[in-house]
């Protein structure tokens, strides 16, 4: 089993993107603005500052955030939020040769050095959108859903305390639960790089080499994610992801 540590990732890629001479500003979008120009085209993008950006092509790869950004083009994708609660526990008995294991019910743990990490959801018929800027942990989560799951599967976690949490998204696809990556059949410069419903740290390296290759050739070159394009949203075919926790 192995593991990323995605903060140390994410300071890795914004070091190379840094030295490479990119770009980048946290600014919130306020709107696109589209023409008609052999059909249409995003043209440019605002930004809560003021600024406004002319642009040749977007890529949405806003995470939770995606059908928010979409719908600022006046575009629908069916991607929600969905909050998700993250737990640190400590038991008496320790397992560190143990996987990934994961419950029918979606709740996994894991072992992460001496402590192990388990996450949950509400029970399916209360998990909907989210608030996107609720980051509070919900506490009763655990003892009243995730725990007794633990207990039932490794009966020596009936004995565990938790010692933190933390709360975050998932970008939700409500249609598969599975990727929207390419461009919109009407809008060729809008790019999709979304809803990958928790497997998007494992997917981003094949994903943006795809994107990638899309901009600068026109077309898919290494990895072909024409399955995954918006035509299925569009007619409302599910590509199912059957392993989403």
């Amino acid at each position: 089993m192995g593991s990323i540590e995605i903060i140390d990732l994410t300071k890795s890629n914004e070091h190379e993107k840094h030295c490479s001479g990119g770009d980048a500003r946290r600014k919130s979008l306020q709107s696109c603005a589209r023409r008609r120009w052999n059909g249409q085209r995003v043209t440019s993008v605002s930004l809560d500052n003021g600024d406004r950006l002319e642009v040749g092509i977007v890529v949405n790869s806003a995470g939770p955030n995606a059908g928010t950004v979409a719908a600022i083009a006046g575009l629908v994708l069916p991607v929600e939020p969905r909050k998700r609660n993250v737990f640190v526990f400590e038991a008496r008995d320790k397992y560190a040769d143990m996987p990934l294991l994961v419950d029918p019910s979606g709740i996994y743990v894991r072992p992460e050095g001496s402590v192990y990490l388990t996450c949950g959801a509400e029970p399916e018929e209360g998990d909907g959108p989210a608030d996107p800027t609720d980051f509070e942990v919900d506490w009763p989560l655990f003892e009243e859903v995730i725990w007794p799951v633990l207990a039932t599967r490794i009966p020596a976690f009936e004995a565990i305390k938790p010692t933190r949490a933390w709360a975050g998204h998932y970008d939700y696809n409500t249609l598969d639960q599975n990727a929207v990556i390419g461009p919109h059949p009407q809008v060729k410069n809008f790019l999709f790089a979304n809803g990958f419903s928790v497997h998007g740290l494992q997917q981003a390296p094949a994903v943006g080499k795809a994107l990638a290759e899309l901009i600068v050739h026109g077309g898919y070159r290494t990895v072909d994610c024409s399955a995954f394009g918006y035509s299925r949203v569009a007619e409302g075919r599910a590509f199912r992801e059957l392993n989403v926790i």
